[in-house]
């Protein structure tokens, strides 16, 4: 069986693929920073109900593998991530806020693939599948 969790009123398996860089892809992943950044990443996944399944920080980039509770957009997390890990990162170490004056600490995008068991042909096929009988349940625009 798969590895499901559950709410009072759903049944989820939700898991991203997310990573982000650092401004100018700077190089400053490393030592203490790389070890600090962890524990911020760590703190705020805890504190959100999300469970990261793997993780790797490199020294200009971030990935992580994570299971998203369903009340949670990723837009959401992503920006809580980036912006508590920048804030903290940014006053604990003097030698980032000097690298990064403008107080930007990440680049500005992100990247996020949703990951499944199930692909987007199966998953078209059963919704084209049920209630064949009914015509008014059809989403598609055009002839069915």
């Amino acid at each position: 069986m798969q590895h499901y969790r559950k709410t009072s009123h759903s049944l989820y398996d939700i898991k991203f693929h997310i990573v982000w860089i650092t401004k100018y892809r700077k190089q400053v992943m490393v030592g203490e920073i790389a070890k600090r950044t962890r524990e911020l990443i760590r703190q705020i996944c805890k504190a959100n109900d999300v469970e990261i399944l793997k993780g790797h920080i490199s020294r200009d980039h971030i990935h992580l593998f994570v299971f998203i509770p369903p009340h949670l957009s990723v837009s959401k997390l992503v920006q809580q991530l980036k912006g508590k890990s920048s804030r903290k990162l940014l006053s604990e170490f003097k030698t980032l806020s000097r690298q990064f004056w403008v107080r930007h600490l990440w680049g500005r995008g992100y990247f996020v693939a949703s990951s499944g068991n199930v692909t987007d042909e199966v998953i078209m096929e059963y919704i084209k599948n049920q209630d064949l009988e009914r015509e008014d349940g059809n989403f598609e625009i055009g002839e069915p």
